[in-house]
């Protein structure tokens, strides 16, 4: 009996391994954009407002991905017609939308009989992917990535210099809502592997540890997405070897290497800033010349 189960369990180490990777540079790809933008916290109200989205989707029958992007589009709409139509600014906008959110997932969740436990929702659990879990994985994270590179001009002039983008007649408001789209798509990508709350994080650290890192944006994107299939790798070993959360191993490997950076970083580290100053006062990160904008294809 325990030779039976020893292939079986590789192969589920095989799975849960293979969607972390994805997952995490999915994440990891479309961060570098989040935090150059200030979008962290949209991150944080998409992942969180997909909640109502899944349970719904398993009352009726429907695909958990399914629900769980139509209710992150609909957090999207529902913060910016907030936002474009009354006083409030958009920060309020996005607490009002998905902390409601959440809260009406919450409440679906304990009047409607599950198979899933909320556990596995809120915090993923990778080891129980199955083949088809990661073949949908791989599909969506593709289809993110390649969207990505192909418009990533676009892209990167939209998160440096939106009013410019506007004047040479780039249609600012489309690339907006397609961006916002890769994020509802990346957040159901990485459901089942680091769960609606731990995506969070993976949404904004890979970027902000490679913007410690580089000066210009290509290589942002490579160093962002190097670090998070580290932290995946390494995540999963130990949660297997340790018997520790799978997403929490990941995000602490992920945290990790941003303390590293914001350490040891060549030129924004904070030691460098400290020996370079020899005891006059560090400048702040924003005295620090800008990302280089210019990034070959």
């Amino acid at each position: 009996m325990e030779i039976l189960t020893q292939p079986l369990e590789f192969t589920f180490m095989q799975h849960a391994l293979a969607a972390a990777v994805i997952s995490s540079v999915v994440c990891a790809m479309l961060s570098c954009w989040l935090v150059l933008m200030g979008w962290s916290l949209m991150g944080e109200a998409v992942a969180h407002s997909i909640l109502p989205g899944i349970v719904l989707a398993q009352i009726f029958g429907l695909p958990m991905a399914l629900g769980a992007f139509g209710f992150g589009m609909l957090a999207v709409l529902l913060i910016g017609g907030i936002s474009g139509n009354s006083t409030l600014k958009h920060d309020t906008s996005i607490g009002v939308v998905f902390t409601s959110l959440f809260a009406l997932g919450l409440v679906l969740i304990s009047r409607t009989p599950s198979q899933t436990h909320l556990t596995h929702i809120l915090f993923g659990n990778v080891l129980g992917i199955s083949q088809a879990d990661l073949l949908q994985t791989a599909g969506l994270g593709l289809a993110t990535v390649a969207v990505l590179l192909a418009l990533r001009r676009s892209l990167v002039l939209l998160a440096f210099d939106k009013i410019h983008a506007h004047t040479i007649g780039m249609s600012t408001g489309a690339l907006s809502i397609l961006l916002l789209s890769l994020l509802a798509l990346t957040t159901v990508t990485s459901l089942q592997t680091l769960g609606i709350l731990l995506v969070v994080a993976m949404l904004v650290i890979p970027g902000a540890t490679a913007l410690l890192l580089c000066r210009r944006f290509g290589s942002m994107l490579v160093v962002a997405a190097s670090s998070a299939a580290t932290s995946a790798v390494l995540g999963v070993y130990a949660s297997y070897w340790f018997d520790t959360s799978t997403g929490g191993s990941i995000v602490l490997a992920q945290s990790a290497q941003f303390a590293l950076a914001y350490l040891f970083a060549p030129a924004k580290g904070m030691i460098p800033r400290l020996r370079q100053g020899r005891g006059r006062r560090v400048a702040p990160l924003s005295t620090f010349p800008p990302l280089d904008v210019k990034d070959p294809a």
